[in-house]
């Protein structure tokens, strides 16, 4: 069988397209696909509960669970779905730039959270964006601004937020927005990639059909366990 053609965005799924070892496998989940303790905050936007969104990409979650080797993907729990807006810090990334480098990098991760809650008391809330689904991968959704002021106004939101908590990750300004549904295990060999590639694309025409804007709660500071449940501290109304 002939390679399959693979869009750049998906040739990290691929075992014959990428070497290098798979992200967070053994440190935020294992191969049994069993997420592991892996506490932190974060800025996220859940999807708004009973609305086309949330419908649609329910739907596209439960046809990932279906597909073809789909046991090679470990998968959150459908009520952790969200879009993250800013990263918080984590337990196993005690490190700069990933840190604020005016708090100890041994500083507990309960102590991290109240001292953000502390900071963002301070925040102004951003203007109101909206997100339109760009692709599908393995990993589930890659998202953007609707339009260029959309994009814009998320950037400021970034920006802000990390001027305030003190901390700037390398890709900050090339971040891809994404709702995650699953992380692999193992990447998937060309015979899989060749049914997933055209699978991912319908996936994402189906959604931008159902719902060309998702539908997003406002910004949430959260604190996380694990990735199963992200709990909602601190919202931020968009103005």
């Amino acid at each position: 069988m002939s390679q399959p053609v693979v869009p750049v965005y998906l040739r990290s799924f691929s075992h014959s397209l990428t070497n290098h070892a798979i992200p967070h496998l053994g440190r935020r989940y294992d191969t049994s696909g069993t997420f592991l303790r892996e506490r932190g905050n974060t800025v996220v936007c859940h999807l708004v509960e009973g609305s086309e969104s949330a419908s649609a990409i329910l739907d596209a979650r439960a046809r990932f669970l279906s597909m073809p080797c789909a046991d090679k993907l470990a998968f959150t729990a459908g009520s952790s779905l969200h879009m993250t807006l800013f990263q918080g810090i984590i337990e196993t990334r005690r490190s700069l730039p990933y840190w604020p480098a005016d708090v100890s990098l041994q500083a507990p991760i309960d102590d991290m959270t109240a001292i953000f809650m502390d900071r963002l008391a301070r925040f102004a809330p951003g203007e109101a964006f909206a997100v339109e689904v760009t692709h599908a991968t393995p990993n589930g959704l890659t998202l953007d601004g609707v339009t260029a002021r959309d994009r814009q106004v998320l950037k400021d939101w970034r920006n802000r937020f990390a001027d305030l908590l003190g901390y700037r990750h390398p890709d900050h300004d090339t971040y891809v927005f994404h709702i995650t549904f699953a992380y692999m295990i193992e990447r998937f060999d060309d015979e899989t990639m060749a049914v997933w590639v055209p699978f991912l694309d319908e996936i994402a025409q189906d959604i931008r059909r159902r719902s060309p804007v998702i539908e997003l709660r406002a910004p949430a500071f959260c604190a996380f366990e694990d990735m199963n449940h992200f709990e909602e501290l601190l919202s931020f109304e968009p103005r």
